[in-house]
């Protein structure tokens, strides 16, 4: 009996979770970035706002609120060649508490020659025992440029909100031409909060962001580093392999 009532529990869990994906292309067309093929599916949808001289802006919303345990996202974008593409949120993306499996978010992006390519998502949210996984995959040919900018920040602070338990894992790949030239992965687990105290780690921010800029080079580095009087944590870059990244890491979300 009691068998069969978990796995009743567990269906009905399955189903009430979020999934949504969205897919779409872009192509540069006499000069100007247009959408081509667009497919959305569940809670998640994607707009257009208004037509742009030379670039294209596309605005992800996810209808269903929030992500909690147990939903799926899958985004997969292309921008064809020569094309401009700037992506981005209407708010920040909220992680809740998961008792079960954690949440998955899955984004592919791709970018063909001479395509340029800006990944610029408001922050995601973790709150206490929030559980996300997420995947970013970035395929890029010769002559395509990209950045990218994600935050997250463990806990609202303005809230007196603290993760103190969850699990985040975060993996990166890049690939030039096919080949990995970038691999980054992050992850927390148990007591977070606890672990975020410590100097190697955090020393105490809850607020975490990388951003990573290709092609980058010397001349990268100084334009971030000439910013450093307007930084309000801690900042870290470097560049290799004809990328620049950069690390931050603050006492907070506005910070």
């Amino acid at each position: 009996m009691r068998t069969d009532s978990a796995s009743a529990t567990s269906a009905i869990f399955a189903a009430n979770r979020a999934h949504g994906a969205v897919t779409f292309d872009v192509q540069r067309i006499e000069g100007v970035t247009r959408r081509r093929h667009l497919h959305e599916s569940g809670s998640l949808r994607v707009r257009f706002p208004s037509p742009e001289t030379e670039g294209l802006s596309a605005v992800f919303v996810n209808t269903a609120g929030g992500i909690a345990g147990g939903d799926r996202f899958d985004i997969e974008i292309a921008a064809g060649a020569g094309s401009r593409l700037a992506v981005t949120t209407a708010a920040a993306e909220k992680i809740y508490r998961a008792q079960g499996p954690a949440a998955q978010l899955n984004i592919s992006l791709t970018a063909a020659a001479g395509a340029h390519l800006s990944w610029l998502p408001q922050e995601t949210i973790l709150f206490d025992q929030a559980r996300l996984s997420r995947r970013i995959d970035i395929d890029m040919a010769q002559g395509a440029s990209l950045l990218m900018a994600e935050a997250v920040v463990l806990g609202r602070a303005a809230m007196g909100e603290v993760m103190n338990k969850g699990f985040f894992a975060d993996r990166w790949r890049v690939r030039r031409d096919g080949k990995l030239v970038f691999a980054d992965t992050a992850w927390l687990e148990g007591a977070i909060a606890a672990r975020l105290i410590e100097p190697a780690i955090a020393d105490s921010g809850i607020a975490i962001a990388t951003v990573l800029i290709a092609p980058g080079r010397d001349e990268t580095l100084a334009c971030v580093r000439a910013l450093d009087d307007h930084f309000a944590g801690e900042v870290g870059v470097s560049a290799w392999n004809g990328f620049a990244v950069a690390r931050l890491c603050a006492k907070d979300g506005a910070a």
